[in-house]
């Protein structure tokens, strides 16, 4: 019986995931809505975080839980005032990413509706 493959593997492993979180993190370095949401100076260390969570939560490395235990998403995003806005922004520079990355169309589907998701369960204030 052969060994199932994750959908991190599918798609190329650790080096899509990098190239796919490096251009989302260009477009929000200029962005006005979502770069205040940022404290950091240098966006290196979210981009590491984020690139480590997809990586993880798609069969990779759990390099993301050694280092910071369970993602608990909600919970690291409350002090961050996130509405339709940040929401739409976030999105906008994810599906440039993915776009750039192209993955076949059944992979790339299980990855945007899986960030689309994600993106809607962290909207923490209305508009």
């Amino acid at each position: 019986m052969a060994d199932e493959v994750t959908f991190y593997e599918a798609v190329g492993g650790e080096e899509t995931f990098r190239r796919l979180v490096h251009r989302f993190y260009e477009g929000v370095a200029t962005d006005p809505v979502l770069r205040p949401l940022y404290p950091e100076e240098d966006l290196g260390p979210a981009e590491e975080r984020l690139r480590l969570f997809l990586i993880q939560y798609w069969g990779g490395p759990r390099t993301y839980s050694e280092r910071r235990g369970h993602p608990r998403l909600r919970m690291r995003h409350v002090p961050f005032t996130i509405g339709r806005a940040q929401h739409d922004a976030w999105l906008a520079h994810m599906r440039d990413a993915v776009d750039e990355i192209a993955l076949p169309e059944p992979l790339e589907k299980m990855l945007w509706d899986y960030l689309v998701m994600a993106a809607n369960s962290l909207i923490n204030t209305p508009d």
